[in-house]
């Protein structure tokens, strides 16, 4: 599987992200504004709410908000409703599920929580849209907090900002084809979230006709994955930065997985050879005990189809490469890449020593594809795709800018651009595509590598560094940095108030998007220069696209039954 292999080492960027961290209808804006006056309160159906003036805007923080519980005596299964009696103190946003951060073994399963920042323009009388953002980490890591995902950025221009936890690892995705854990319990947190969000957020002042969940990487996978399975309408838009269903491995047989609880407990020393026994005990296990199990056995856990059971919360039940059509057609969509977004995973796998040059191109054919038994075919392949990305050039030479290339193609250009013509092909029609190509002091992967910004473009997630108020990065502000995070957060915002980037030409953006068709595909290169092209990358991916017409029923990630079925 994708996740097995070393040199597809996305759990190094997010580790490298992970690391750095550390009943009346009252509304913000008709109690005192500012600090120094009484702290604003919220009133909702499901409870009273007390946050905090934020001292870096005018605007109000509610964090650490429970939507949920998890079930203490099914820890893997469906969450609980919170109930609470009085005043909910809504200041602690330093909540996290339980994880795996690299150095060490953090959160509690007390963590299904919302922020909430609201600027203090937003009542009732002016409520304003709504912009939802959910963290990536590959499914097993990451957290919602100010210290990565600051608002002062995005709020001051009079929307509402929220954030969400969600499940992870073990207790997110535990996929056991059984009534009690069926999987993808993280995906359903988030849908929790959503629909509390959705019910309550106009007591914060939040328009709940004009909601946008954005996300990154497998923030993106997950709302790529409620595009095509969610039925409510809890949203209106939605932005993908830099992942789709295709981009990302699934778990390709749950039934394999049934075996995970025996070998976690055996880990932890417990000999059993009965699933629900196993799960009994992992089910009392203290969280961080678990986390370290699941680290040391190499278990991993990722989204998976579904077993569907009657009466049951049944979720994901197709491949990736099934998924034909969405269920919400009337949603804008903005979707994205970085113009370099495989440098770190190539960079440190070499560096590391688990890079093997020679073999590139077998991996990648190899996570992508299932030749079985076909082995000419699978070299006639391989050949194909070696010469068209290295030419004459000799492998494992000093440029390594081919591999950046094939595994940034395969693993986030052609699934992506491939998803926005599942969107089309479904009804979706107001879509607009970008490429986020700064780089400056603020490029958060990028940051951390400590690669200087003339080196490479912008790496996978550095764009986050422009969107939010990231805790150790206050004082990088140069005039360039601040002309990025202004034009930024203009154009997603905007998107989140018009369902579109650019509604009229500005100083900061003067020109106009526009959107996708099914015959033409421009898109946005977000530098110091705006610049509109065409069809990025239109040889690779016409390549890749032939290639995929040919052997698309090779692909992994698609339904088996008896057969490969064609993508």
């Amino acid at each position: 599987m994708f996740f097995e292999l070393p040199v597809f080492s996305w759990i190094i960027i997010y580790y490298l992200l992970i690391i750095a961290q550390q009943s009346s209808q009252t509304s913000v804006a008709e109690l005192p504004l500012g600090p120094g006056l009484s702290r604003p309160i919220v009133h909702t159906p499901v409870g009273s709410y007390r946050g905090l003036w934020a001292q870096d805007g005018n605007y109000s923080m509610f964090l650490g908000i429970p939507y949920a519980i998890v079930d203490p005596d099914n820890v893997f299964g469906p969450s609980l409703p919170h109930k609470f009696e009085g005043i909910f103190e809504a200041v602690d946003d330093t909540s996290r599920c339980p994880q795996n951060e690299g150095l060490i073994i953090s959160g509690k399963l007390d963590c299904l929580h919302v922020n909430i920042n609201v600027p203090n323009s937003a009542s009732i009388y002016n409520p304003l849209p709504v912009l939802i953002f959910i963290f990536g980490g590959i499914f097993d890591s990451g957290f919602a907090g100010r210290y990565l995902y600051g608002p002062r950025f995005l709020v001051r221009h009079d929307v509402i900002f929220v954030t969400l936890n969600y499940r992870l690892g073990p207790y997110g995705f535990m996929c056991l084809n059984t009534y009690n854990v069926p999987g993808n319990q993280g995906l359903k947190d988030q849908i929790q979230a959503l629909r509390w969000i959705k019910e309550n957020i106009r007591y914060f002042g939040g328009d709940d006709s004009k909601i946008t969940v954005a996300g990154n990487s497998a923030g993106a996978v997950s709302v790529d994955y409620h595009q095509y399975f969610l039925q409510e309408q809890l949203y209106n838009r939605v932005i993908l930065q830099s992942g789709v269903a295709l981009s990302h491995g699934i778990n390709e047989d749950s039934d394999s997985d049934r075996d995970a609880p025996i070998k976690l407990a055996k880990q932890l020393n417990y000999s059993t050879n009965d699933i629900n026994d196993a799960l009994s005990i992992l089910n009392k296990v203290e969280p961080h005990e678990l986390i370290a199990a699941t680290r040391d056995s190499g278990v991993s856990f990722l989204p998976c189809v579904e077993k569907q059971f009657e009466n049951a919360s049944n979720y994901v039940t197709k491949y990736p490469a099934d998924l034909n059509t969405v269920s919400r057609r009337d949603v804008d969509v903005m979707i994205g890449i970085t113009n370099d977004e495989s440098y770190p995973t190539i960079t440190l796998d070499i560096e590391s020593g688990k890079f093997e040059c020679k073999d590139f191109v077998s991996l990648i054919l190899e996570t992508h594809f299932e030749f079985k038994n076909e082995s000419k075919l699978f070299n006639e392949i391989k050949k194909t795709v070696r010469l068209f990305y290295y030419g004459d050039d000799i492998q494992c030479a000093e440029n390594k800018r081919p591999e950046m290339n094939i595994h940034a193609d395969f693993t986030f250009h052609s699934p992506i651009l491939r998803t926005v013509r599942k969107y089309l092909e479904s009804g979706v029609k107001n879509t607009y595509f970008y490429k986020f190509s700064f780089a400056g002091e603020r490029n958060y992967v990028k940051d951390y590598m400590k690669v200087p910004a003339t080196i490479g473009g912008a790496f996978h997630a550095d764009e986050l560094g422009y969107l939010f108020d990231i805790s150790y990065m206050k004082d990088r502000l140069r005039d360039e940095d601040m002309l990025i995070i202004d034009r930024m957060t203009e154009l997603w915002t905007n998107f989140a108030k018009y369902g579109n980037p650019t509604p009229k030409p500005s100083k900061l953006i003067p020109l106009q998007w526009p959107r996708v068709s099914r015959d033409k595909l421009p898109y946005l290169e977000i530098n110091t220069e705006l610049r509109l092209g065409s069809r990025p990358m239109h040889e690779r991916m016409s390549f890749l696209d032939l290639l995929y017409k040919d052997i698309g029923h090779y692909q992994r990630w698609i339904s088996k039954d008896g057969i490969m079925k064609s993508n």
